[in-house]
């Protein structure tokens, strides 16, 4: 029996009219939440007003929500959201610390990508909200001859409001193109073994460099409310296993280690504990040293650098606590870029372009 292998057409066969055909190529397209161009009152505006309008993340009728959004939200939120990004920004780079991040990590998991696979497979990155879009760079890796797209959201964990979204975005792009590449979008990685013990070595390297010992390790997810539990989102779950395995991957007990949920927003009931709230708790208790980490984010952002490295120390301190260790997002760590890297070469098995 003969091997169906496909073949392309030399294209000095193609009449003198037919349009340029590039070489065909393979895209990975890395996709992370977004942000602001700026922290000033219109930039914010802009990217807020993006970021709340989509019915992934705020799922309330846009007959109700969108007047309290436009005329209640956004003229106010801007100013209080503009100043905590300015507290974080880089200044030298003039964007925001998720922008540096990403771009490291995309420069990072290329040059991984290249020696695995060769420079036939290019690497990008977009935002789910802001610059650059995903439709942007759909669009470039097209033009530059890309027939199959790999997109790759950047969260450990599935939500709707997250991994969901940017994959609704993803495909909306391609319903712009004539030529529509074959896509595959990568599943959550919440509980891959590599990815477990990644986190855990950042978590044993911060705990070996701590004066002293924190008494409790926080894992604070970000929170969705808890509607969308019941509604078959498996988030809640797939935080809990994780916490669950870094847990047995530390070779700790329960007492070291406690799941928690932030930036609840809205009057509804979120995902509980929240984590500001039990931060507190754990001091008044006699809690005095504790760490936190982040293992849905996988690039420190605003609401890690922001939100946990200031309003919720704050919050620990103020409830008489003492030593508040923030332990990092795994940004772009040796042991990170790896697994990301793990991750994209097995999604691109049967994808590799032929030769001759």
């Amino acid at each position: 029996m003969t091997d169906h292998q496909p073949t392309y057409l030399p294209l000095t066969t193609a009449p003198a009219e037919h349009p340029k055909v590039k070489s065909p190529k393979i895209g990975v397209l890395l996709s992370n939440l977004g942000t602001p161009d700026n922290y000033d009152y219109w930039s914010m505006r802009r990217y807020l007003g993006e970021f709340l309008s989509d019915r992934r993340v705020i799922d309330y009728s846009p007959w109700l929500w969108q007047p309290l959004l436009q005329l209640v939200i956004l003229t106010k939120r801007p100013f209080s959201s503009g100043a905590a990004y300015k507290s974080i920004w880089n200044n030298e780079a003039n964007e925001s610390p998720l922008a540096t991040i990403t771009k490291a990590q995309t420069d990072a998991v290329r040059a991984e990508v290249i020696k695995r696979h060769g420079d036939e497979v290019i690497v990008e990155y977009c935002m789910r909200y802001g610059k650059p879009s995903i439709q942007s760079i759909v669009q470039k890796m097209v033009d530059a001859g890309c027939q199959k797209i790999l997109f790759f959201p950047l969260y450990p964990q599935y939500a709707g409001a997250t991994s969901a979204t940017a994959n609704d975005e993803f495909f909306r792009s391609l319903m712009k193109q004539t030529w529509q590449p074959t896509a595959r979008t990568v599943s959550p990685y919440f509980d891959r073994p590599d990815y477990i013990d990644a986190l855990a070595t950042s978590i044993e390297q911060a705990y070996a460099k701590a004066k002293i010992r924190p008494g409790v390790l926080v894992c604070s997810y970000h929170g969705v409310p808890k509607r969308y539990l019941m509604q078959g989102d498996p988030y809640h779950c797939q935080c809990q296993k994780t916490t669950r395995l870094l847990k047995e991957r530390l070779g700790w007990d329960d007492t070291q280690i406690v799941t928690t949920f932030q930036s609840k927003f809205g009057p509804e009931q979120w995902l509980q504990p929240y984590t500001v709230e039990e931060v507190a708790r754990m001091a008044e208790k006699g809690q005095k040293n504790i760490a936190v980490c982040a293992p849905a984010f996988s690039a420190d952002c605003i609401e890690t650098l922001e939100e946990i490295n200031e309003e919720i120390k704050e919050s620990f301190e103020h409830a008489g606590g003492e030593h508040f260790n923030y332990i990092p997002c795994l940004n772009d760590n040796e042991n990170h870029i790896s697994v990301l890297t793990n991750i994209i070469s097995e999604n691109l098995q049967g994808w590799e372009q032929p030769k001759g």
